[in-house]
């Protein structure tokens, strides 16, 4: 699976619901006008239906109508202002919006719905392998027992598995509640949290207890700058502490936003965040992670200490 499903909403009317699916199916099929004339129907009976405006943006860009598409995104950011659908996105893809950040909302629903066949469609389906890179990247590092160990955007725990084994204190933080409930009944983390990555790097901070390894696994691909969560982390992390990450690159120097609704970073903006947060840069790797549609997705392994 290269990309999660969107858990579409009713409308609150029925016949928009049945349009909306009918549309669904005409999609399906190829059938885009069809698709579109459907949606239509359903909008005129349910003018804030968010789900199907975001839908008919995904078929007028297929019928190469790039402005009916935009209008359509628009439409649907503006009903649902939380943006489950992640409409705002699509705009960025289609260079109607400045890049920003990923809609919290969407990010949560998408792994929400996702968790239970999370583990499998990753190792089975795409050859998922960060966690082992970044572990080994680690322990070629630093070998011997790593003291308190941070795992950011943990998931149901695939790097906590491959850490466990050589962290005495083990905090996994995630945004997906669907993830977390996963990752708890491995019983691998000392400690789970159910929390935005920066806001809780934030609430750390306070705290003042360091971390002396924190991890990414394949988080980053959600954020954009990754200024702020690298100085995040630097301000966590214990002196000499590491800092390890994977990210999808490409070839340029900054940051685009692929067509799977994943950032890819170049490798000159990795060197700079990671310059910017105080950081030292140990190692800057081509590493795949991942693969989509059998073929490897290109990527980088980030490997750096407090300085």
């Amino acid at each position: 699976m290269n990309q999660l499903s969107v858990q579409f909403q009713s409308s609150g009317d029925l016949l928009a619901d049945r349009r909306f699916e009918w549309a669904r199916d005409c999609e399906a099929k190829g059938d885009f006008a069809g698709a579109a004339d459907l949606l239509a129907q359903a909008l005129e009976r349910a003018p804030s239906y968010a789900s199907a405006w975001f839908v008919l943006g995904e078929v007028r860009e297929k019928l190469g109508d790039r402005a009916g598409s935009v209008e359509a995104f628009r439409k649907a950011a503006e009903a649902d202002p939380g943006d489950r659908h992640g409409a705002a996105l699509h705009l960025i893809r289609l260079g109607a919006s400045p890049p920003r950040g990923m809609p919290q909302n969407y990010v949560r629903g998408l792994f929400d719905g996702y968790a239970s066949s999370f583990d499998r469609a990753l190792q089975d389906g795409l050859s998922y392998s960060a966690p082992t890179l970044l572990r080994d990247a680690v322990r070629t590092a630093r070998g011997g027992r790593i003291g308190s160990m941070l795992d950011l955007g943990c998931g149901t725990g695939l790097a906590g598995e491959v850490f466990r084994p050589l962290v005495d204190w083990l905090v996994g933080v995630d945004l997906s509640g669907g993830m977390l409930a996963q990752a708890r009944c491995k019983g691998l983390y000392d400690r789970l949290v159910e929390a935005d990555v920066l806001q809780f790097l934030a609430q750390e901070k306070l705290s003042g207890a360091p971390y002396h390894v924190i991890v990414a696994a394949d988080v980053f691909v959600y954020l954009d700058d990754l200024r702020p969560v690298l100085h995040a982390m630097a301000d966590v992390a214990a002196p000499q502490g590491l800092v390890a990450f994977t990210v999808e690159t490409h070839d340029g120097d900054g940051v685009i936003l692929r067509d799977t609704l994943r950032y890819a970073h170049g490798g000159t903006h990795v060197r700079e965040a990671i310059a910017a947060a105080g950081l030292e840069l140990m190692r800057l790797d081509h590493a795949s992670t991942r693969t989509e549609k059998k073929q490897p997705v290109p990527g980088l392994l980030a490997l750096a200490d407090r300085r």
